[in-house]
């Protein structure tokens, strides 16, 4: 991922430390969205955080979550690296499956 950026009418963010997203409505505007999207055989993962501003100029950010509904646009720009393997492996020391690149060979 490149970069994103658009407008939401709803969206879903988990906060730092917290377990369960938050749903927020209202007009909102996406300052910045980044992070990873894998494609592994016929299954896809992202793992996406993303800065908001409300119609008051309120910023928030997080983790992206399910139920984020675009307003008017949402341009999102990414980037093909054939020559790399992205792959969502599991990490015994966080418990989490984390991001692995190699080189596609």
């Amino acid at each position: 991922m490149l970069s994103g950026i658009g407008s939401l009418s709803t969206a879903g963010l988990r906060f730092a430390g917290a377990d369960l997203p938050e749903r927020l409505t209202g007009d909102m505007e996406i300052l910045s969205l980044s992070g990873s999207v894998t494609f592994d055989g016929a299954k896809s993962s992202s793992h996406l955080h993303m800065a908001l501003s409300t119609a008051t100029g309120e910023v928030l950010g997080g983790h992206v979550a399910a139920g984020c509904i675009v307003r008017t646009t949402a341009e999102v720009l990414l980037a093909l690296l054939p020559e790399w393997e992205f792959a969502r492996e599991p990490d015994p020391a966080t418990g989490f499956d984390e991001l692995v690149v190699r080189v596609r060979v």
